[in-house]
């Protein structure tokens, strides 16, 4: 399955093509230069509000922070390289991982043993390798799109922003449903190009690390909600925010149901059905899906610059239904048929299955 209307390579005509003679900039194994004048990312980008960033606590030198603080002054260097050397750092740092958290291998490996058993055991094993490469290049992409977002410029193309676009014009909201895939704050920073965009997140368990990404997500987001704090999701969406919202972890059945995602019974959120249905009733909010999508290859060739592509589906339409199983499972399958896109640039090695319809399963043990 491929997204609608992206940018296909194969498909480039005669006349669209490259010139003859490359420029020499081309020739040269440098990327394509900008235009002079051409706005940059910050220069385009869209925020309502500039949100606050948390203050810088004392504790948060204390030594159990220490490795966290070394490994960012490693890497964050080298976010001033040249993108084509960041992806190649990149994969080197996702072929590590895969060789040395033992644990989220196998999570991995299991994952796509569930969800592609169709497929050979040697094929599902280069999957996993590159669903690290593609983590391994998120760290840097994450980074660049905190601290050096102009470097992707002119990099991005989008379809079904009208979808988006119509359900404004109205004057509702939309809950607008991502996926944990490997971009994601890339993803976030490059469609606050087209809209202003809330974000529902999770508050980290690490104090240093939830500090860090709040911080680095203020420059992209207008407003960050706390999954624990439903009033402040209450007023973005009577105030006709975009709301960007994750329903595909597993957070047990206190918060969810049981749904099929890739053919397996898995604990889903209903959470969706029930912002859904907030606000004016003659408004209520429109609900629809977001991919974000690398389309160049994690090499990338010498004279190239990256390509994201990001796709809105259409609204869903009578949703919700009367039905909580039901409803789940039309939000699984419309990200599954996403993720198929490229599995590979979804975060597998997320337990998306330990929970069962009776509680804990030992799917991983």
């Amino acid at each position: 399955m491929k997204a609608p209307e992206q940018f296909d390579p194969s498909k480039i005509t005669k006349s669209s093509a490259p010139s003859a003679s490359p420029s020499k900039a081309l020739q040269q194994g440098k990327s394509p230069a900008i235009p002079v004048g051409t706005p940059t990312i910050t220069q385009t980008h869209k925020q309502t509000d500039a949100t606050v960033k948390k203050p810088f606590e004392m504790r948060l030198l204390m030594p159990q922070y220490w490795g966290i603080w070394l490994l960012l002054a490693l890497i964050l260097p080298l976010v001033y390289l040249p993108l084509r050397w960041q992806f190649w750092l990149g994969r080197k740092l996702g072929i590590s991982l895969y060789k040395l958290i033992g644990s989220r291998r196998r999570d991995t490996l299991i994952n796509l043993k569930l969800a592609f058993p169709e497929k050979p055991e040697v094929e599902r094993e280069l999957m996993a390798k590159q669903v690290f490469v593609n983590q391994g290049i998120g760290v840097f992409e994450t980074l660049c799109a905190w601290y050096r977002p102009n470097v992707f410029t002119r990099t991005v193309s989008i379809s079904g922003l009208q979808h988006l676009i119509t359900a404004q014009n109205e004057g509702r909201a939309v809950i607008l449903l991502g996926a944990h895939y490997t971009l994601l704050d890339l993803g976030g920073m490059l469609c606050t190009q087209f809209f202003p965009m809330d974000g529902m997140y999770r508050p980290q368990n690490n104090a240093l690390l939830d500090w860090l990404v709040y911080n680095g997500r203020s420059s992209i987001l207008s407003k960050q909600i706390s999954s624990r704090d439903m009033r402040s999701v209450v007023s973005s969406i009577k105030a006709g925010h975009v709301i960007w919202y994750s329903p595909d972890q597993d957070y047990g059945l206190k918060q969810g149901v049981m749904a099929p995602f890739f053919g397996v019974p898995a604990a889903t959120l209903t959470a969706t059905r029930r912002l859904a249905v907030i606000g004016d009733k003659a408004k209520l909010p429109a609900v629809m899906a977001l991919h974000t999508y690398r389309q160049t290859p994690d090499n990338i060739p010498k004279g190239k610059r990256p390509h994201y592509h990001l796709t809105i589906t259409p609204e869903l339409d009578n949703y919700p239904s009367n039905d909580a199983v039901t409803d789940a499972t039309r939000v699984n399958e419309l990200l599954e048929g996403l993720i198929r896109i490229d599995p590979t640039q979804w975060m597998w090695f997320h337990r998306r299955f330990k929970n069962g319809p009776n509680g804990r399963t030992d799917i991983y043990k």
